[in-house]
């Protein structure tokens, strides 16, 4: 079965990396899909985020790291799935997951949730965001070579 795990991961944290490991032990495939929203304002270039996801796990069978700038579910439909994973770390991700889960089942797709590991519950890109913006270490919330990327960054993150 392949499966996709869509988001903008910018930047990818370790909350991401913990639901990507997880799905990958699930599924023969797991899509990491990066989606292109060009009025968004971006931390990391989607090229880098593409670059860093793909050096974290180019060792692990089974994940591939593309870009898209469809909508979830017309990608998905490209890629031959009909299941998408989505991370819920609290109660208002369910609330705000599900109303787009509901969409996407009534065109064909399955969302397979995964509960955040209990130390990652009050991660986010945001979090990250805003200790990268105060100068504080990023270690615990990313991996490494994610930490590169943002290190080489513009760190304006308005």
């Amino acid at each position: 079965m392949r499966a996709c795990y869509p988001g903008s991961f910018d930047p990818p944290t370790l909350g991401h990396d913990d639901i990507i490991r997880r799905a990958q032990g699930m599924v023969d495939e797991l899509v990491i899909a990066i989606g292109r929203h060009p009025e968004k304002k971006s931390l990391l270039s989607v090229e880098q985020r593409l670059a860093v996801l793909q050096a974290c796990y180019r060792d692990l069978p089974g994940i591939r790291v593309v870009a898209y700038e469809d909508t979830t579910v017309h990608f998905a439909r490209k890629i031959g799935t009909q299941v998408l994973i989505r991370g819920l770390r609290s109660y208002a991700d369910f609330e705000s997951e599900r109303g787009m889960a509901e969409v996407n089942r009534a065109n064909g797709f399955d969302t397979i949730f995964l509960l955040a590991s209990p130390v990652h519950t009050a991660l986010s890109s945001s979090l990250v965001r805003q200790v990268l913006a105060a100068g504080l270490p990023l270690d615990g919330l990313v991996a490494e070579p994610v930490a590169q990327a943002l290190q080489q960054s513009p760190t304006d993150t308005a």
